[in-house]
């Protein structure tokens, strides 16, 4: 439910805004009180149904309820400000959110499986985080500034994704293990 809200502000925001200025308008006080009362009630909603699981399903789901409540607070609150720098703050909190979740969901594997599934939530984590700070570049710097950043995301989305794909050699032996370790390594340029 409250996604479907917010995805409708947000789409009436772009829409009734000129292209590339989603933000500019900034929201009301109200509406942000709003939108985060609504949050917190649907947390404790998502919470409750949480009770009935076990294990690490059960802490999934909290994890999960937490992002939902945090990325709509953090979406109400840069609708409020009406600033591409809260914008870009927003999709920090959901992806450092998502990651959170998406570690979790790896404590259910084992060993190498486990090992991989925590680096490619990483290499993700890592490739939300640099659209992110490409956002905050763009709207507070530079061209300058956002060709940096633009720079400085794409090497540490390469590594993480590096990272990840030479971890998925690891559940290999010998030549085969060799031989994926030297295709991730010409993949990479490394």
């Amino acid at each position: 439910m409250t996604r479907k809200w917010l995805t409708a502000a947000v789409c009436s925001m772009m829409v009734a805004a000129p292209a590339g200025f989603a933000y500019a308008q900034a929201g009301s006080k109200a509406d942000y009180d709003a939108a985060t009362r609504q949050a917190d009630a649907d947390y404790k909603v998502a919470t409750s149904k949480c009770g009935a699981m076990k294990d690490n399903a059960r802490d999934v789901c909290k994890l999960e309820a937490k992002r939902d409540r945090d990325v709509a607070k953090a979406n109400a609150e840069a609708r409020r400000d009406g600033t591409e720098k809260a914008h870009a703050k927003a999709m920090k909190t959901k992806a450092d959110r998502d990651y959170d979740v998406a570690k979790e969901m790896c404590d259910d594997k084992k060993g190498n499986d486990k090992d991989v599934c925590v680096k490619e939530a990483k290499a993700s984590h890592e490739q939300a985080l640099g659209a992110a700070k490409v956002e905050k570049a763009a709207a507070t710097g530079t061209s300058t500034d956002v060709a940096e950043a633009r720079a400085d995301a794409k090497k540490d989305t390469v590594d993480a994704a590096y990272k990840a794909d030479k971890e998925k050699c690891d559940a290999m032996s010998g030549d085969a293990k060799d031989k994926c370790q030297a295709n991730v390594k010409i993949k990479y340029a490394k």
